[in-house]
Parts: structure tokens; sequence; C-alpha cells
């Protein structure tokens, strides 16, 4: 240091020691880089600055004078400004990087402070500042840096200067930097006479070293230097806080300043242009910022930094705090990231040249500017959520304002960085950043219910009449967050009616799905039951109702919420409301049919999620059970809350469908499988929670199958090859290069899983075998062959191992082939078990309960089924889903199950509440007698036994099927008919109640489709596969058969069955329709299979509808064609005509039903929803049977569903969402307010029409 320098400061030395706060100094010389760490921990315990800085070189000094400049020191700066050395441009050490010495020595005389210690550059916002500071090269004007308390600002208006080109050539005269902060006026004076006493120095004259007395003095004293003597230098004005501290600078030059308030300079003359700061940065950035701190690689941070990171969504100042403290107590991770949960600011807190030695301080002065209407205004925010965007209409509501007043308030709040605004939602969008909320929290905790009974109360006056339904941004914040508004006011009873009202699950579910009603559900149980003691119990059934009909309720347009309900259980609090809402409506001429045999039903699902439009081939649990992901015939894959639905993710992961996806250990990352041949995983530090998931891909040969995320790091692949390729994962990154492949199949394979120690590796293969490989070694240990228990397959049909599956214990290893599942010892590999399904079926997926013996098995015939393994015992049947299902996953504790299907649908089970149904399963060809009153149904059951009314008539056959039935209206006699090994099929017939046969009839050699009684009850006339139609005179056995079709016959018609001369009209696949009995007609009606037809109740004309996509009418006297009907897309599957004759219905595999009228052949009306479901339909499938009402009014059909039509309107009146699908038919009463169908799942349904009641 040079000897002047050195002779100041011992001058100075005994008044600095009284005087000057050594630690804010000692901050900004140590960012300037002449003090060590250790040196400030030496001032700051006591030791004088003086002595240390005797042994710095000229640099310090200057360092010195410029932290006495900016902490504002009066007339300190002066008196070593005479002796301030010369710094060489070319010597010493060089603070900024890229910039010549002049320049810094311009910036160092300028008291720009020095970059930080810890600096990560922000590039993006630096060239938007730099690039606006050069619009100031010719004119003068203001750039306005502007955002929230701890943004990082200043550092930003620091560095923005520190660039050579950007000096020279547009502020050669220099960069002069003044805090100036929240100060009075008099304060205000002292910071502007520092700033002149810089630029004065030089000047000879001794008035111009006479400090100005007042701030308009020293304003037209600034004015005069800037304009003759810098009129090219660049003022920064730091931390300005209100409009008069900036009119003091208002001189004609050039500024650059930094403030809470974006609006300050709209009173200024001169050019204006402002840069918005970002409230945070990205979690990269924040991490290296600790990382500096702590002298650590990011990579190796604990998992605490991470959270702190998020916790304070990346606040440079929070970061920078903490930073700081760790840096000192580098074992506090835990805390500090503790004191942010609790909002606990105040303890985090480092003395520094900061305006504030604490978090809560620095939030505070913020709000201290706003006068105290506005300030109570702004505490009303504190009972936002975060991450929630609110638009103004909300608080216009809350604060009894016009909408404007409220734009006018939210408008202030915005330019003082109180409150942020998303531009690009119209109307705009408000909200505060987690630090601004949590202090608001934290300062108002004792008022936090008063403030939430506000918002309810506020709602209450605002909509008298009911809930909003308008669906805009406003409606969908009172359904999401009214009952968390009425919860933590305390206002239980509100709560309840709330929650327990069909109208507001039925609003809200058309508005937002049915997640957020469960989320609900799941969230306030506890709270609604302790209102009162048996409302636990209406909670879990509004849950269950919506959890089970959770894709129906997501479709749009939302189905009838009152019409669901009617098919929830009769005790059900929901099915209660339902009724007493669908007699109200009935009164009004609405139709609402209430299922009256449900009562015998239970749903053992207890979730389901319809997750995308196609299949879903892959599913499974997180390793903490809260969380499910799901992947299929999309390229997308999805992840949703076990608990509600609720969808949290949807990645576009892949170019082509998905195959499988697992979780990581931890669940912050996931594994994906595609036949784009690619495998993905997230980034080590992934969240699954609130941010997009980023995914690294890697491109392979061969395409992926399987895919496991195991704790030791490693990677497994599973390929339709001949091997397994496993990837290394030491360092948190999935490595290109395969590390080590397993041999041992010679055929694809299928499947793999781990041990539950991760010490083996079971593969399933084409090949008929499961292999065991170590996997520290990856050699093979053992191998099972599979294909020598299925004895009698050949060549030809070969044995595939579909998949296998570990014991709890690690002992058996069970794999599934066909319709068996094998359990064998690993040590001996003996079979110990060996579980059969139905032969018709195939086990698709297998896995093992991780905590009991239960094993779940996918089927193709649409179930799950859970067998105890130890006993050989089937435990539970699972029927819900309406296609193959793919996959079964037990959660990791193995209370819950998941299954996914072809029907696009995840169902999730409680395993210790499903059961084997007790319930009986029907065959979907029945009959149904309507007689005075009463319904009969007679159906034969999945077990081959006849049912009436669902009572059992005779016994088991094990041989037989019983593909149709019915009965005699007078007699009530019944005729069934049973398939047998034999050529011959016997039919008989059974007298009800008693089930006695009366007859036993053979004939047909094939199954018989039709049967029908002639009035008189003496004659049976029967259709068949084997293209016949015969005569049964059933009390003799007397038979005559009629011959000619070439094909099956699957119908026939009865024509004057009264009459002395009756005519059969029959009609096959092979395109032919015949008349016979008393005469003969043979009509080739259509070049392709007719599926159905009709005779007009006058018997005047007969309608077919054909595969060939057209209807046909002819007329029953002439039997020539009155009319061809085209216009359908698919095979026509029905035809009906009205009970006037004057109407045709028709329906077609499209799910289309068109009108025709009989009187020229014109199209009146097409029946069909507006945009087509999710199984491609018009219907939910095949529309399969129609009927019209006695008045002609209303056309019931069947498809997936079933759904009532106006005939006059063509518009559905109602829809009735069976639990299976592929209804076949159904049977309607002589009134037309009784409906019997049998779905695919083989429930009964008997429908009956809401009667209205005022």
């Amino acid at each position: 240091m040079e000897e002047r320098a050195l002779s100041c400061l011992l001058r100075s030395r005994p008044t600095m020691e009284q005087d000057i706060k050594a630690s804010y100094l000692m901050d900004h010389m140590v960012s300037d880089g002449v003090l060590t760490q250790d040196e400030e921990d030496g001032v700051l315990t006591g030791r004088c600055p003086a002595d240390l800085l005797l042994r710095k070189d000229n640099r310090a000094y200057v360092s010195f004078y410029n932290a006495l400049i900016r902490e504002g020191y009066g007339t300190w700066p002066a008196c070593f400004y005479t002796d301030l050395p010369q710094l060489s441009p070319e010597g010493g050490k060089s603070y900024w990087t890229g910039i010549s010495p002049t320049v810094q020595v311009k910036l160092s005389e300028g008291g720009v402070p020095q970059r930080p210690t810890v600096f990560v550059n922000r590039p993006t916002l630096l060239t938007q500042v730099r690039e606006k500071l050069r619009r100031l090269q010719n004119a003068v004007g203001w750039v306005t840096v502007f955002g929230m308390a701890g943004s990082g600002k200043s550092v930003l208006a620091a560095e923005a200067v520190r660039d050579h080109a950007l000096i020279t050539e547009c502020f050669p005269d220099g960069v002069h930097w003044l805090s100036v902060g929240q100060c009075e006026r008099a304060e205000l004076l002292v910071r502007m006479q520092s700033l002149c006493f810089r630029l004065e120095q030089g000047q000879s004259l001794e008035a111009s070293l006479r400090p100005p007395g007042s701030v308009e003095e020293a304003r037209e004293r600034l004015r005069f230097l800037m304009l003759r003597r810098f009129p090219r230098c660049l003022l920064i004005l730091d931390d300005i806080w209100d409009i008069n501290s900036l009119r003091a600078f208002d001189i004609q030059c050039r500024v650059l300043l930094t403030t809470r308030h974006r609006d300050l300079t709209d009173s200024v003359s001169g050019l204006r242009y402002s840069v918005p700061v970002e409230s945070g940065l990205d979690e990269e950035k924040a991490l290296e910022i600790l990382s500096l701190y702590v002298n650590a690689k990011p990579q190796n941070l604990p998992e605490q930094a991470r959270r702190i990171v998020e916790e304070c969504k990346g606040s440079p100042l929070v970061v920078s705090l903490i930073g700081a403290l760790l840096r000192d107590f580098p074992d506090r991770w835990g805390y500090y990231l503790r004191q942010l949960q609790k909002k606990q600011f105040q303890r985090i807190r480092k003395s520094s040249s900061y305006d504030y030695e604490a978090l809560d301080q620095a939030m505070d002065a913020s709000l201290q500017v706003l006068d105290d209407e506005h300030r109570e205004l702004y505490k009303d925010l504190s009972v936002l959520e975060k991450d929630v965007k609110v638009p103004a209409k909300v608080l216009s509501v809350l604060w009894s304002l016009e909408l404007e007043e409220v734009e006018d308030v939210l408008q202030e709040f915005v330019n003082k960085s109180l409150l942020f605004r998303d531009c690009n939602r119209r109307p705009y969008l408000y909200y505060l950043h987690d630090l601004q909320l949590d202090f608001l929290t934290e300062q108002n905790r004792a008022q936090l219910p008063k403030l939430h009974g506000k918002v309810v109360c506020q709602y209450q006056r605002a909509y008298t009449e009911g809930p909003p339904t308008s669906g805009d941004e406003e409606d969908l914040y009172w359904y999401r967050f009214l009952p968390c508004h009425m919860a933590r006011a305390g206002l239980s009873k509100e709560l309840c009616s709330l929650m327990f009202s069909l109208d507001w699950v039925k609003n809200k579910a058309q508005l937002m799905g049915s997640a957020h009603l469960i989320n609900d559900y799941v969230e306030y149980s506890a709270i609604l039951d302790r209102e009162v003691h048996n409302l636990g119990q209406q909670c879990k059934q509004f849950q269950e109702f919506l959890s089970l009909n959770g894709p129906q309720l997501e479709q749009k347009p939302l189905p009838d919420v009152v019409q669901l309900a009617l098919s929830q259980p009769c005790c059900s609090e929901v099915y209660r409301q339902a009724l007493l809402q669908a007699q109200r409506s009935a009164s009004r001429g609405q139709l609402y049919l209430d299922w009256v045999n449900k009562s015998s039903l239970e749903s053992l699902s207890r979730l389901v999620v319809h997750p995308q439009q196609s299949s879903v081939y892959h599913t499974c649990f997180s390793r903490d059970g809260s969380k499910i992901a799901s992947c299929g015939a999309s390229s997308t894959l999805r992840v949703f809350k076990s608990t509600s639905g609720e969808r949290l993710q949807e990645i576009q992961a892949h170019d082509d469908e998905i195959l499988c996806c697992a979780f990581s250990p931890d669940d912050r990352h996931i594994a994906t499988c595609s036949s784009d041949r690619k495998i993905k995983v997230s980034p080590p530090r992934g969240s699954l929670h609130g941010a997009t998931l980023r995914l690294t891909a890697h491109t392979i040969s061969l395409q992926a199958t399987v895919c496991c995320l195991k704790s030791f790091a490693l990677f497994f692949l599973f390929s339709p090859s001949y091997f397994l390729p496993l990837f290394a994962d030491t360092t948190n990154n999935i490595s290109d290069c395969c590390s080590n492949t397993l041999f041992g199949h010679m055929e694809p394979v299928n499947h793999c899983c781990f041990s539950p120690d991760d010490a083996y590796l079971a593969t399933s293969s084409n090949d008929g075998s499961v292999k065991l490989f170590e996997v520290a070694s990856a050699n093979e240990w053992k191998t099972i062959q599979v294909a020598q228990y299925f004895p009698e397959s050949d060549e030809e049909t070969s044995i595939t191992v579909k998949c296998s599956t570990w014991s709890a214990d690690g002992a058996r290893i069970i794999c599934a082939a066909r319709n068996t599942a094998f359990v064998f010892d690993v040590a001996t590999l003996g079979m110990l078990l060996e579980i059969r399904t139905s032969r018709l079926s195939t086990v698709q997926y297998c896995q093992a309960c991780p905590t009991s013996q239960l094993l779940a098995l996918a089927l193709s015939h649409y179930t799950v089924e859970l067998w105890d393994f130890e006993v050989n015992k089937k435990m539970a049947e699972c029927s819900g889903h309406l296609s193959w299902v793919h996959c079964v996953q037990f959660s990791p504790n193995g209370s819950l199950l998941l299954s996914c299907s072809d029907d696009q649908t995840i169902r999730l089970w409680e395993t210790e509440r499903v059961h084997t149904s007790s319930a009986v399963a029907l065959k979907r060809d029945f009959d149904v007698l309507f007689h005075q009153g009463n319904v009969t149904v007679v159906a034969a059951d999945s077990k081959n036994r006849l049912e009436t009314d669902l009572i059992n008539l005779i016994q088991s056959w094990a041989l037989f099927d019983v593909p149709c039935c019915c009965q005699m209206p007078h007699r009530l006699m019944v005729v069934s008919f049973f398939p047998t090994l034999t050529s011959a099929i016997p039919m008989q017939v059974l007298e009800t109640p008693s089930g006695n046969i009366l007859a036993t009839l053979h004939g047909h050699t094939k199954t018989v489709h039709h049967c029908l009684f002639t009035d008189n009850g003496q004659t049976l006339i029967t259709s068949s596969e084997d293209a016949t139609l015969r005569v049964w005179k059933w009390m003799t056995g007397e038979c005559r058969v009629l011959e000619g079709h070439q094909e099956p016959v699957r119908k026939f018609h009865l024509l004057g069955g009264s009459s002395s001369s009756p005519m059969l009209l029959s009609w096959s696949f092979d395109g032919t329709v015949k008349v016979t009995l008393s005469k003969l007609h043979d009509l080739k009606c259509h070049e392709a299979a007719i599926l159905s037809g009709d005779v007009t109740p006058g018997e005047h004309l007969f309608s077919t509808g054909s595969a060939d996509n057209s209807a046909k009418v002819r007329s029953c006297t002439s039997w020539k064609m009155e009319f061809c009907l085209s216009g359908h897309k698919a095979c026509v599957r029905s035809c009906r005509f009205s009970w006037d004759d004057r109407r045709l219905a028709t329906g077609d595999d499209n799910g289309e039903i068109r009108l025709w009228s009989m009187l020229d052949g014109a199209l009146l009306k097409t029946c069909a929803q507006n945009t087509k479901d999710c199984m491609d339909s018009f219907h939910g499938g095949w529309v399969t049977d129609l009927h019209f009402s006695p008045d002609n009014k209303v056309l019931v059909s069947t498809g997936g569903y079933i759904k009532w039509w106006s005939v006059q309107r063509g518009e559905a009146l109602q829809t009735f969402r069976t639990t299976g699908a592929n209804l076949k038919r159904i049977h309607a009463s002589p009134d037309f307010k009784t409906f019997v169908t049998i779905d695919n799942m083989g429930i009964l349904y008997i429908l009956k029409q809401v009667e209205g009641r005022l």
C-alpha cells in the first residue's frame, strides 16, 4: 500500500473504532475479494479493521473507501479521498472477468459493488438489462430493474455494467452507484451529498466543495455536474422505494434503478424501459449457489438442499442467506429446512450489509409502504393456497368491491412486487410468491380462522341462489377451495351441508371431474365424522360413488349424475338424494330409471381410473404407495394419486406405445420402455410432484418390453431377444453402454422379476422355461422347464411362459403359462402346486403379495383372481373389467391391488375387502314374462343352471351349456337347450315353478339360437346353427324339419300365428329370407349376412338389416321390396317398427340409430350423440336391440349401455350405464315402464321408471 494511504489509516484508527460498524463494511470487502472469510471473522470478534488494512495493498484501501460510501457514512469517505492511491491499469488482481483494468478502475471509483464471493450468472436477464442500457447511449432516460424482495436485483444491476464495450461505448464518463433504500428526507440529503462529494473530487473551487444544504440544492448541484462534467455517465440508484426519492434524481441524466415498484418512473421525464426479475432461480442455479457456499459439488449436496430450494422457490435472498449460514454450520441443512417449513423467518438471519438482518424484516418492509386500507386488503390474501392463481372476480366477492376497483388495488400490489400477475390468461390471474404467502400466514396466524370465515360468509352473500355454474376461472376457484375455507374456518356444519349435497357433487363433477371431489372426502372425512358420528359413513358412500363412477364423470358431456346415483345401494345417502331429485324431475316429465334389483350386488373396486383413450398395458405403484403410474397403447406416461385418481402428471414420453413403466426405490424418477426402441428414465433429481418430469432417452437396437429400477443403482432392460441387456448406474446417470448381458433363453424373453433380496433375477420366455440368474455375477443359476408340465402340447402349440413372481420369503417362484400358475420350490425346483383357472382363459400376468401368501392372476376373460398358494384355494374373484386384464400389481404393503385392461381403465382393489362374489352371473340369452305387474326372468347362469327370478330351478349340468330359453305366458312353461358331446342336441320343456321336466326333445345337431311357443302352447318352433328350423308338437315329440337355408338361422318371426294358415318368416347369414309352413317363398334380400329382422305389428311389412350396411323393407303380401334404406356406415345390427307401422328404427355397429318414414322411405332423424365415446362408438358398441313405446314417442336402444330417445326430436332422454357392456337385448313391459337386460358380466338389470312426486 502507498505510504500516504498507510498514514491516513494510522491517523484515523482511534476514531474508526468508535464510529464505524466494521461488520457491514467487511461484507463488501469480502465480496471484492480483498479479505478472506477468516479475516472477516477476526474483525467480527473484536479486531480493529485498520490493523488488517495496514497489511493489505492499494485495492484494499479503495475497497474500504467504496464500502464507506455505500453504507452512507457521511463525511468519512472525504477523510480518505485525498489519499486514495492510483490503481495501476496493468497490475493488480482482476476482480472482473472479461473487462479491462481501466474499466475496473472506473467502476471501483464509482462505488459499484464487487461481484459477490458466491455468484451465479443469469445470462438471460443480464442480456435484457444491457440491451436496455444501450438504448440510453444517445439519450437520457431510465432503466428500471424491478422485482420482489431478495430476487437479486442489486447483484444483477452491478453485474450488468461489468461489460467493457457497454462502458466504453455508452458510458465513457463513468458509472456511479448510490444506495438509497427507505429513508426520510434528511437521510436522502446525506446520500445526495455523498454523491455530490464523489463527483466534485478534483475541483479547485472552494465553493464547489461546500455540501448542499437541502434536497433541492443537491438536486440542482447534481444536474449541473451531470450536464457539465459527466454528460455520458450512468447513475445507478439502488433500492428506490418511493416517487419522492426518485424525483430528487430527475436531473436529465442516464439512470439505472432497482426497486420493488415497477411504476415508479411513470412521473419522471425521459425515456423509460423496464426489466422484470423473476422471483426465483431455477433448481440448478440455486443448488450451484449452495454448493459454492459449502464448497461441494451440486450432485453431492444432501436431499435437504433440493427441498430448501423447493420450499423457497429458488429465492436468491433465501438461498444466499442459508448458504452463508451453512458455511459456518455445515451440518444444519435439516435445521434450516425446518425453519423454512415452519415459517420461522426470523431465525434465518445473517449480519451483513443487506438492509434487513432477517428474512421477515425484508418481507415486512414491503407492507409498510401500503396505506392502512390496502394493508387490510392484503392481509386477506393470507387465506390463499400456494401455487394457486386467483381471478380478480374472487377477490371482488371477498372484498365487496366493484371489479374495476379490485383490479386497481391488485395493480398497486403488482407494481410494488407484493403480488404477481399471469398475463398469459384472460382475465388476468394473480398469485403470491410462496415466501410472501408464508410470511402473511405466519404474521396473521391467530386471525386465519376468522379470515377463512370471511371468505365463506362473502361467498354465501354473493351466491344466495346457489353455487355458480358458468365454468369460468372464478367458479373453478370456489368449487376447488370453498370446502378448504370452511374446514379451516371451523365451519363444520356448513361443510357437511356442502359436501353431502348431490347438487354440489353434480356441479363440481361437471366442471372439474371426480378426482377433486374424492380428495375433498379423503381430506375432510375426519372433520365430518367429528360433527355427527354417522357422517363418516355418508362420507364413505359419497366417496365410493365418485371413485367407481370416475370414468363416467370425466366424460364430456357429463352424464346425468342423478341417474348414475340411482344405481347406488338403497341404503346410501347418495341414492336417497338422487331418488328425491328424480321424483321431482319426473313430475316435470323427465325420465329416470331405478335399478330395483341391485341390492344383491356389491362393487368390489375401490377406485376406477380412465387414464387414456386406448388400452392400458402396465401400471405400478410408487414405493410409498401414494402414486400410480400407467402406460399403454398411447405414447404418454401418466401419474395419478392412488387415493383419488387425480392426475399429477402427463408426460409425452415416447414416439410409440409404452410397454412398461417402473418407479425408482426413492420414487424420484421413473423408467419407461417403448416400441420405439427407446428406454427413458428421469434424471436423478427429477420430481414427480409439481413440475414436469424430464426424461433422458437411450436408444437400443431391440424393442424393450420390461424395465426395473433397483436400489443398488442398476437398470435392467428386457427385450424380446434371447438375452437380457443390463445397464449399470453408478453415478446417478444411466450408461449408454451395456455393462453386462444375460444369455440362456432360446426364444424371446417376456418378463423378469427380482427376488425380494435383489440377489436373483427370474426370467420368463417363449421357450417354455423360467431361468434364474445371479445378479452379482450375471451367471445363469437354475432353469425350470415349465413346458414339461403340458404333455399334451406339440411343436405347433408351443408353451409360452408369460411371467413369473417370487413369494414374499423368496423360497418359491411362481410362473404362469396358458391357464395355469405353477408354484416351484427354489431350492429343489420341485413343483409344489398347480393352480388352474378357467379352460377358456389365459393368465396374462401374475404377482405374489409382498406381505402374504396371496397370488393375483390377471386373466383374459376380464377378471382378476386372488389365490392362496399355500392351500391352492381361490380367495377372491375381482370382476369389473370389460376386456383382457394385462397387469396386476400389489401395493408395497399388500393392502391394495392394481389391475389394468384393454377396456382403458385401471381398477384399484382392497385385498382384504374383495371376495368371491355370491351374486349369480347370468348369460345374456334370456326371456322375460311381464304378467299382472310381476316380472319373471328366465336365464342360464355361468354354471349352466337355469335361473328364474334369481331362484335356482335345476341342478348344474357339468357337460352342458344353455344358449337360449323362452317362456309360455299362460302355463308359465320354460324350454331350455343343452348341447352335449353327442351329435343330437337335447331340449327340455320344464314346468314352473316346480322345475319338473315335461318333455325332452332331440333333433338339432348344433346350437339352438331361438325358440318360440305358439299362442296355444301346443307347438314349439326352434331355429339352429345347423341351418334348419323345426316345428315341434312337444307333448308327442312329433317334429317337422324346415330346410333351405345354407347358413345358421339366428331368428324367425311367426306371421298370423292365430290364423288357420300361419307363415314362418326366417332369415339367415346366407342373405336370404324364407317364408315357410303353409306357403313357400325364397327371397334373396342381401348379398351379405342378414343380422336382424322385424315385422310391423299389423304384419304389412317386414324389414331386414344386413352386414352390407343397408336395411330393406318388403311387403308381407306381395313380397316386393318397398324401400332400400342406405346411409349407415357399418353393419345394420338391429331394426324395429313402431307400433303404428309408420316408422322404422335401424341401429348399426357404429352406435348410430336412424329413424325412417314408412310412407316414403325418407330419413326422419339420426339418433346419435355428438362425439364417439371411449369405445369409438356413438353407443358404447353395436346397437343390438330397439323398442318403441306404445305411444311411439320414445325409443329404447341397447349397445354398450341403454339409451332412451325422443322419436320426434332424435335427442337422448336418458342413459343408463350398466356395470358391464355388450348388451344383447332388452325386454320392455307393455306399459314401457319396466325394462330388463343382462350385461356381459352376467348382471341382471330390472329397471323401473321413476314416478313423479311433488
